[in-house]
């Protein structure tokens, strides 16, 4: 089955900001996703990693990317297509949460 790597976006004022009810069902849609094998976790402080022509390890803190919202977590999921993967992400918190999701097609 083809793989996905959700990456998902969202500040602590949008999810508070989404009614509990909505919340606790998109909580319920990342377990059930974990159940089903997804690797889900909450995006922790990232790491740069350079070796320009295997010369010499750079390391920074920080992002490389930035965006309007920040990274909150990261999810490798199974589907049968891009369409379920969508599908599948479209009730996550980061989704419903005045957030967005990214779905990555693993190739």
């Amino acid at each position: 089955m083809p793989g996905f790597i959700a990456i998902g976006y969202g500040d602590r004022a949008g999810y508070d900001r989404t009614p509990q009810p909505v919340r606790d069902a998109a909580h319920a849609q990342d377990a059930k996703l974990i159940a089903e094998g997804a690797l889900i976790g909450i995006a922790g402080a990232p790491v740069q990693v350079r070796n320009p022509d295997a010369a010499g390890l750079e390391i920074r803190d920080g992002p490389f990317m930035i965006s309007v919202l920040p990274v909150a977590g990261f999810a490798v999921i199974e589907a049968a297509d891009l369409a379920e993967a969508i599908e599948n992400v479209s009730q996550v918190p980061c989704a419903v949460a005045h957030g967005v999701v990214e779905v990555w097609p693993l190739e």
